[in-house]
């Protein structure tokens, strides 16, 4: 029932981007129209396409994340249930219950995150990379002394939407190697990260 209904919303987000896309394009055929060309704050003309090459390029940057996330989880699941169930029996949930995040769960969360980041601009495409390795190890070091790690202050931490993918792909790394599990104290709640290993 829940995949059900996980699909359902997939499927509203999708006709939600396409509305949205449609309008764009409409909006560009609009401006193009119009003999007087707007300008940008070094007076040079602004592209009304420019918006759309915009959106696409972080549509495809999340679809890519996306789907390296599902081929990861799967993977996770087919070859290491048994493992990953004897891990997860270590982390000390006494007292606290703790639902288990699926791969929906946190897509949803980081394309939160990503919404309330600036769109990407064409400094960020050509800045210097931000590594995966980097990435993963600082997360392993900015666990409190309970071994637990909120998403939304690791999150905070973020400065664009290229490190927000790299954070995503960094933990979904992570769980694949048994380094960590992520929960939900409560419906609507924040996310913990909760360490399997110190280092």
């Amino acid at each position: 029932m829940q995949i059900i209904e996980d699909m359902k919303a997939l499927n509203l987000s999708m006709a939600g981007e396409f509305i949205l896309m449609a309008a764009t394009l409409m909006r560009i055929k609009s401006k193009m129209l119009i003999p007087r060309p707007e300008f940008d704050e070094e007076g040079e003309p602004i592209d009304p396409r420019r918006e759309l090459i915009q959106q696409l390029l972080e549509y495809q940057r999340f679809k890519a994340v996306t789907t390296e996330l599902s081929m990861k989880w799967h993977e996770q699941s087919n070859q290491h249930e048994r493992s990953f169930v004897q891990e997860a029996e270590g982390v000390d949930t006494a007292g606290v219950y703790l639902r288990k995040v699926n791969l929906f769960d946190l897509a949803q969360y980081f394309k939160k995150a990503m919404d309330r980041i600036p769109v990407i601009s064409a400094y960020e495409l050509h800045q210097e990379p931000i590594r995966l390795d980097d990435k993963k190890h600082f997360i392993m070091i900015s666990f409190d002394g309970d071994g637990t790690l909120s998403f939304k202050r690791l999150l905070s931490n973020c400065q664009n939407k290229l490190e927000i993918i790299v954070t995503f792909l960094a933990i979904l790394d992570l769980i694949r190697l048994f380094k960590i599990l992520v929960y939900q104290n409560e419906l609507f709640d924040d996310f913990e990260i909760h360490r399997l290993e110190k280092n």
